[in-house]
């Protein structure tokens, strides 16, 4: 099984990861971060495939994903 890491901090919640997504496993959150920021979040863990699909379209590299 594998793990999707996002770290709240750094996501700016452009949704790139969300589009990028073939299994729609992201979404955005509906609490913000500390900078007021509304962050992806893994919705469905069970949907993810280990693509790193997400991870490559991230441009601030907020996402990390482990097999």
């Amino acid at each position: 099984m594998s793990k999707v890491i996002i770290d709240k901090e750094i996501c700016k919640g452009c949704g790139l990861c969300i589009s990028a997504c073939p299994k729609e496993a992201l979404s955005i959150s509906k609490i913000q971060n500390s900078k007021g920021f509304f962050h992806a979040e893994v919705a469905c863990p069970e949907k993810c495939t280990s693509c790193t699909f997400c991870g490559l379209v991230c441009p601030d590299i907020a996402i990390k994903i482990y097999k």
